[in-house]
C-alpha cells in the first residue's frame, strides 16, 4: 500500500497534479514563462535530432569496424538504419497525438519520451551488433514522436497563433542545428576521441534536457496562482480551450461542402428557432467526428503537409550520401565528412526571421521561395565530382544556399498546422472538442516530417548508388520545385481566395 502511495505521488509530481489549494510551485512566475517553455521544448527537438544525426559521419566506419558489415553492404546498411528512425516516428506519431490531445498533463509524456531516448542511446553506444543498431534506431523513433507531438502542441497551447511563427522558427532552427550539425561534431570527436567519446557529447545532453523537463511547469497549470493581470493578457493559452473569438483576417481554405453555406453576420437577418434548432444535430454530428478526420479534409493543412514531408526529405537525403559522397572524391577522413556540414548548418540560425516573417506576412512566400531557392542548388550539384580546390568550394556554397533555403521554408509550414487549426475552430467553434486537437495535428506533421526522414536517405542513397551522384541531384532538384506548386496555391489559404491570410496580418 505503501508502494502504491509512493507511486501516486511521484505520478502526481511528474504530471504536475497539484492537490486543490496546494502552494504554489517555488519560482512559478518564471518556470511557467513562455521563454523557459520555448528553450525547453527548442532543446528537447535539438536533442532528440541531435542524437538522431549523431552516428551519421560515424556509422560506416562503425558498421564495419564493430558490425563486421563488408565495405560493399556498407551503404546499404548506412540508409536503412537512418529510414528505420523514420518508420518508427510514422508508426507512433498518430498514438502520441491521440493519447496527448487526451492527456491532463505534457510533461510527463515528455519525460517519458526523454527515458526511452536514454535508453536508445545506451543501446548504440554498446551495441556491436546489426540488431542493437536497429533497436535503438527504433527506441530514438519513438522518442522523437512523443517529443515532436507533445513538444509542439505544449509550445502551441504557450504562445498562440499570433507569435507561433517565430516560435516555430526557433524550433526549427533547434532542428536545424541538431539535424546538421549533429554529423559536424560526430565526425570531429569521433576522429579525435573515438567512438565512446561520441555518445559522451549525448549523455550531457540528455542531462541537461531532463532538468529543463522537470523544471518547467505548463501555463495551464500555473494560471491556478498567476495573477489575474495575467491571465488577461493573454498569455496563459493559445489553444482552442480557450477561443479568441472571430478574426476575419484569417480566412482559411474551407472545404467546398463548407463554401456553399453562407455564414450568418451581425448584418444578416437571424435564423428562426426553428433553422437554428435544425443546424444544432449537424454542429453535434460534425463535432463528433474524429479531429483527424477534419483535418485531413483541409487542402491547406494537405499541401503544408506534403511541404513538410518534402522539406525533410531536402534534408536528410545528405545523411546517407554525403560523408560517403566526399570520401570517396575528396578522400576525406571522418573529421572531413562531419566539417562538409558546416556550410549547411550556419544559414539555420535565420529560422526565426523567417517565422516573424511568417507572423507579420503569412507562410505562403517565404515557404514557397525557400522550395524554388533549392532546386537549382541541387541540380549544380552534378558538378561536384572531382578533387579540385574549385569544387570543394563549389560545393560549400551549394550547400550554404540550400541551408538558407530549407531554413526559409520550415518555420512557415510548422506554424501554418496551428494557423489551420484556429482558423477552423473560428469557423466551428467546437469543432475540435474541449481538448482541442493541436497535438493530433502535430501528430500528422511528425508523420510527413517522418516520411521525409524515411524517403530521403533511401532516394539519395538508392539513386546515388544505382545511377549516379548526378542523377540523384536534379532528382531532388525537380522534387523541390514541384513541391513549391501546392505551396504556393494553398498554404495560407487558396491563393484565388479572399482574405486568405495564415494567421499573421497578410498573405
Amino acid at each position: 500500500m505503501q508502494k502504491k502511495s509512493i507511486w501516486q505521488s511521484t505520478l502526481s509530481w511528474l504530471s504536475q497534479d497539484f492537490a486543490e489549494g496546494s502552494a504554489p510551485p517555488f519560482l512559478l512566475r518564471h518556470r511557467s514563462s513562455k521563454w523557459l517553455i520555448l528553450t525547453t521544448i527548442c532543446m528537447a527537438v535539438f536533442t532528440d535530432i541531435f542524437l538522431y544525426g549523431l552516428i551519421v559521419p560515424v556509422i560506416p566506419f562503425a558498421l564495419e569496424q564493430r558490425s563486421g558489415v563488408p565495405p560493399q553492404r556498407t551503404q546499404y546498411w548506412i540508409s536503412l538504419l537512418i529510414a528505420i528512425y523514420g518508420a518508427a516516428l510514422i508508426t507512433f506519431s498518430p498514438l502520441c497525438g491521440y493519447l496527448a490531445d487526451r492527456s491532463t498533463s505534457r510533461r510527463l509524456p515528455l519525460i517519458v519520451g526523454l527515458l526511452a531516448l536514454a535508453g536508445a542511446t545506451v543501446m548504440l553506444n554498446v551495441g556491436n551488433s546489426i540488431v542493437a543498431l536497429v533497436v535503438g534506431r527504433v527506441l530514438q523513433g519513438i522518442s522523437a514522436a512523443v517529443v515532436w507531438v507533445v513538444g509542439l502542441a505544449l509550445l502551441a497551447d504557450t504562445v498562440g497563433k499570433e507569435q507561433i511563427g517565430q516560435a516555430m522558427g526557433w524550433v526549427g532552427m533547434s532542428m536545424s542545428l541538431g539535424i546538421l550539425a549533429s554529423p559536424l561534431l560526430g565526425g570531429v570527436v569521433y576522429d579525435r576521441g573515438g567512438y565512446n567519446a561520441v555518445f559522451a557529447m549525448a549523455y550531457v545532453l540528455i542531462g541537461v534536457d531532463i532538468v529543463l523537463r522537470l523544471v518547467m511547469v505548463e501555463r495551464k497549470i500555473a494560471v491556478r496562482w498567476l495573477p489575474e493581470e495575467e491571465k488577461e493578457k493573454g498569455d496563459i493559452e493559445g489553444g482552442l480551450g480557450s477561443p479568441r473569438g472571430p478574426d476575419v483576417e484569417s480566412s482559411p481554405e474551407r472545404p467546398e461542402t463548407e463554401k456553399e453555406q453562407p455564414e450568418a453576420t451581425a448584418n444578416t437577418t437571424p435564423r428562426t428557432d426553428s433553422a437554428a434548432s435544425a443546424a444544432v444535430p449537424s454542429t453535434q454530428r460534425r463535432a463528433k467526428l474524429p479531429p483527424v478526420l477534419s483535418l485531413l479534409a483541409s487542402r491547406r493543412l494537405l499541401a503544408a503537409l506534403w511541404g513538410c514531408l518534402a522539406q525533410a526529405t531536402l534534408m536528410t537525403c545528405f545523411d546517407s550520401v554525403l560523408p560517403l559522397h566526399v570520401h570517396e572524391t575528396f578522400g576525406w577522413t571522418s573529421l572531413g565528412a562531419g566539417l562538409v556540414f558546416l556550410p549547411i548548418t550556419i544559414p539555420s540560425f535565420l529560422a526565426p526571421l523567417a517565422g516573424w516573417i511568417s507572423d507579420r506576412y503569412g507562410p505562403r512566400w517565404p515557404a514557397t521561395l525557400g522550395f524554388i531557392l533549392a532546386a537549382p542548388c541541387f541540380v549544380c550539384l552534378r558538378f561536384v565530382t572531382a578533387n579540385t580546390l574549385h569544387t570543394k568550394i563549389l560545393l560549400c556554397a551549394l550547400l550554404a544556399v540550400l541551408g538558407l533555403a530549407l531554413a526559409s521554408a520550415m518555420p512557415p509550414l510548422m506554424a501554418e498546422i496551428t494557423y489551420v487549426i484556429e482558423a477552423k475552430e473560428r469557423k466551428r467553434p467546437g469543432l475540435f472538442g474541449e481538448k482541442g486537437a493541436y497535438a493530433q495535428a502535430y501528430g500528422l506533421f511528425n508523420m510527413a516530417f517522418a516520411g521525409g526522414c524515411l524517403v530521403g536517405p533511401i532516394w539519395a542513397g538508392m539513386v546515388r548508388e544505382r545511377a549516379g551522384w548526378g542523377t540523384m541531384g536534379w532528382s531532388l532538384g525537380a522534387l523541390s520545385l514541384l513541391s513549391a506548386v501546392p505551396v504556393v496555391v494553398w498554404v495560407g489559404g487558396f491563393i484565388g481566395g479572399k482574405g486568405e491570410r495564415g494567421g499573421g496580418k497578410g498573405g
